[in-house]
């Protein structure tokens, strides 16, 4: 070992130690009574070496041991007496005599336990007469010190940490670790587990401990802090007698003072004691746990941290998994797994943990068997956990019939959201939840009424009583939700209708919320944050819907089929809203793929619209026809319900402009202004509607226009806002209504008016300059270099694909700066993105026929 200061010993001491080194070596031949105590392994006997070279290399006599009564002691002689707990009361009292004639140089070492009347009154002795030193474990900084003592692992700053924690700084431990790191084939590799060589050391140590303190070390590597209570049942010993195992145990070094066992030493216990001990102590152990209704999950989780899962029964196994359910449901489905192993049946616990992990196929095929096998109880649950799997699946109508067939009044409930869901209006005329069953009102059932309330006036009341009843429901299962089996989340729910009445602050706030309970587990996890990326893009915040949208499969799981849709429709709505028509053109495939998997419902009839108006851009629209009759068939079943009716005209109007098709988008704008005074959302969607097809039509009514576009901006509609300002902009003749309109697109767009802090008079005089070219909009040309400079190629790039200059290009992208008023290229970029975007069709730039009638 190496120690502050003492290169030369060897040793790696503390402050305490190292003081008494330094002074021996200044005075060698001056008086000295200490006493060293610490427990095994932390360098008693190396610290009486060091002290024993000092004195010999000055010339003094070395005596180490013990004298006998009456035997004469050298008093110009070091006296080192090491193990000084094991020596009989005679012996000590020969050392107490020598201690109180302070005439002799006297150095003794010993454990804190066992500890005589005659052993603590010499410990006495020697602190009041002389020196007393403590040995502790090493610092972080003492480990490392001493591992750059070794060339071979000096390199690697990593070990550092892993020695430690490994050791607990236990000096022996630490050198028995290192001396294994430095034999290993890769000592400067990454070191995940300490060497089997290093381990293989602890096993003389543990030989030499009686029975009683071995089963005791094999409890306390299962369980950790376990109460004396416990372990005296264990052991078959009486409190005080645990007690005293205990503290020979840490005298022994090998239990830390907090009662836990180092890594190293817990790996050492659980692999070199007999397999026979170790399964008859942990399962004896698990058995007392279980009987005193203890928690048993940490005990699993140290088993499974050695390996020794294998030895739990299936009654311990099952417990845990119950115990983990809400937290770690991925985990407790394991747990379930291996109790099914060990053999205890299948039950509706397992399906269900394995369904709130997002393991679907699992959570299926076990209620399923279930379902044909199991008694009434388990059951019922099982059709609980298979009718919500369907429900994430898209299989609504059979969901419906096996929440209602499990006959209790939280799944009544959910029937009723799965049937309003498909278009079944019966539903909405049902109560949400009877009792039949006599449930109680738990918070789940008291949610899942509420959550059956507010999809019920969302069809047939007004927005705010169906948000108020979602968001309360929502707010019921964030105290206990995180083990709700949901087939959809109030919080969702709530969501999306919220963004149905154009309340996003709400949305978000619901949706954070729930994230941060963890309601559903992580079968909810995906549903919430895609919504919140939903709800980032509809805001034209691209970039962050896009990074929110990669965090929903970092697990690595496939995405169920409501959610793959939802995942699709943001990918295309982010593509349509940063005009990349590449990036539109490769992710068609998928989204046509993902609206096959799920049938039409309720609650994917946003992702179906913002999908129509991807379809329209790309001229693929009839593709999709068929769901968006459906789509309209069911609307028409429930009476054609506003608040999910709007969103899906406001879509079907924007997919119908890419397609040139006026008369269609005629009916759109009439059915939202049948239904305008809904809701403040309706209103505002209505009105906007008329004037962008009035704009379309070459109208342009600056104020009212403004008016619209600020109304979509305050509803959340922000990408949409800004670009009903700037299609106006660019095609009025009037210069001063296209500066304001321009002025409004940028405010609307996240920037100050001007690209500074306010209209000036020179960005006025510069739109007004380049107001003529504009009313026809950009050139063919420069629509051709606007769309290749949005897709991200240099000016070379561009020239090499339409066969001009960079430097032509050059003077194109300049040219279009100035004639769209622009302060930067960034601003540049922004508004290219709105014009670009209704170039797509053939129609863009072109007047609409006037409606035969208004």
């Amino acid at each position: 070992m190496i120690m502050n200061g003492t290169a030369e010993s060897g040793l790696t001491l503390d402050k305490g130690p190292q003081a008494l080194l330094d002074t021996v070596g200044q005075d060698p031949t001056g008086p000295l009574t200490v006493g060293i105590a610490g427990p095994g392994g932390h360098g008693k006997t190396a610290l009486l070496a060091e002290l024993a070279r000092v004195y010999q290399r000055a010339g003094i006599t070395v005596r180490t041991a013990a004298p006998e009564p009456g035997e004469p002691v050298d008093p110009d002689a070091l006296l080192l007496v090491d193990d000084a707990h094991l020596l009989d009361d005679a012996r000590i009292g020969v050392l107490l005599r020598l201690v109180a004639t302070r005439r002799h140089r006297l150095v003794v070492a010993h454990r804190p336990w066992p500890r005589s009347a005659a052993l603590s009154e010499l410990v006495d002795s020697l602190r009041r007469d002389g020196q007393a030193v403590l040995l502790t474990p090493f610092t972080r900084e003492q480990t490392a010190a001493y591992l750059a003592a070794t060339p071979e692992l000096s390199r690697n700053g990593d070990l550092v940490d892993f020695v430690h924690t490994q050791t607990s700084g236990v000096p022996r431990d630490v050198e028995r670790l290192v001396r294994g790191l430095a034999g290993a084939e890769t000592p400067t590799g990454t070191v995940v587990a300490p060497p089997r060589s290093a381990v293989g050391e602890f096993g003389p140590d543990l030989d030499v401990q009686p029975a009683a303190v071995r089963r005791l070390l094999l409890a306390v590597a299962a369980g950790g802090l376990l109460p004396v209570s416990m372990l005296g049942t264990l052991l078959g010993r009486e409190p005080a007698v645990v007690d005293e195992l205990v503290a020979a145990t840490r005298a022994a070094g090998l239990l830390g003072a907090d009662g836990r066992l180092a890594p190293i030493v817990r790996r050492a216990v659980t692999t070199l004691s007999p397999t026979t001990d170790r399964t008859a102590v942990w399962r004896r152990l698990t058995e007392l746990q279980l009987a005193r209704g203890g928690a048993v999950l940490p005990l699993v989780r140290s088993l499974l941290a050695v390996g020794a899962l294998g030895d739990c029964p299936a009654s311990t196994l099952a417990a845990a998994a119950g115990e983990a359910l809400a937290d770690e449901p991925a985990f407790a489905a394991e747990l379930f797994a291996a109790a099914t192993a060990a053999g205890r049946p299948a039950s509706a616990e397992q399906a269900l943990a394995a369904a709130l992990a997002g393991n679907l196929d699992d959570a299926l095929r076990l209620a399923d068997r279930l379902l044909a096998t199991a008694a009434p109880p388990d059951r019922s649950e099982a059709a609980v956990v298979a009718a919500t799997a369907l429900a994430h699946r898209g299989h609504v109508g059979r969901s419906v019939e096996l929440y209602r067939w499990s006959g209790t009044a939280s799944a009544a409930a959910f029937a009723t959201v799965g049937g309003l869901a498909i278009g079944d209006l019966r539903a909405a005329a049902e109560p949400p939840a009877g009792e039949p069953t006599g449930d109680p009102p738990t918070l789940h059932t008291s949610a899942a009424r509420l959550m059956a309330n507010g999809v019920r006036e969302s069809v047939s009341g007004p927005p705010t009583a169906a948000l108020s009843a979602l968001v309360q429901a929502a707010a019921l299962l964030e105290p206990d939700g995180r083990a709700a089996l949901l087939p959809d989340s109030p919080a969702a729910l709530a969501a999306l209708t919220a963004v149905h009445c154009g309340e996003l602050e709400i949305a978000e706030q619901v949706l954070h919320r729930a994230l941060g309970a963890g309601v559903g587990g992580p079968l909810m996890a995906r549903r919430h944050r895609l919504l919140q990326a939903w709800i980032l893009m509809v805001r034209g915040e691209t970039h962050a819907a896009a990074e929110r949208l990669a965090t929903v499969t970092l697990d690595g799981r496939q995405l169920e089929s409501r959610d793959l849709l939802f995942a699709a429709a943001i990918r295309m709505g982010i593509g349509r809203r940063n005009s990349d028509l590449g990036a539109l053109k490769r992710g068609w495939g998928q989204a046509l793929e993902a609206v096959v998997r799920h049938p039409v419902d309720l609650f994917t009839l946003l992702p179906l619209g913002e999908l129509a108006i991807a379809g329209a851009r790309l001229g693929d629209l009839a593709r999709l026809e068929p769901y968006l009759r459906e789509g309209r068939a069911l609307l028409g079943r429930l009476g054609d319900p506003p608040l999910w009716s709007v969103p899906l005209h406001w879509s079907g109007l924007h997919a119908t402009i890419l397609t040139g098709e006026p008369a269609l988008a005629d009916e759109h704008v009439a059915a939202l202004l049948a239904v305008a005074d809904h809701s403040r959302y309706a209103a505002v969607v209505a009105s906007a509607a008329e004037s962008w097809v009035e704009v379309l039509r070459g109208v342009v009514d600056p104020a009212r226009v403004e008016a619209a576009a600020r109304g979509l901006h305050d509803t959340g509609l922000c990408w949409d806002g800004a670009r009903l300002a700037g299609q106006a902009a660019i095609r009025t003749a009037d210069r001063r209504a296209m500066t304001t309109l321009l002025e409004c697109a940028r405010a609307l767009q996240g920037r100050p008016p001007g690209g500074h802090g306010g209209p000036t008079s020179a960005t006025a005089e510069s739109t007004a300059r380049a107001a003529g070219p504009t009313q026809q909009g950009l050139s063919d040309r420069e629509y051709e270099v606007a769309e290749l400079v949005l897709a991200g190629l240099t000016y070379r790039e561009i020239g090499d694909r339409l066969f001009i200059s960079a430097k032509t290009v050059e003077h194109h992208v300049a040219r279009m700066r100035s004639r769209l008023n622009c302060a930067n290229r960034a601003e540049l970029l922004a508004l290219l993105r709105t014009v670009v975007a209704d170039r797509a069709s053939d129609t863009a730039g072109q007047p609409w026929p006037q409606r035969a009638t208004r």
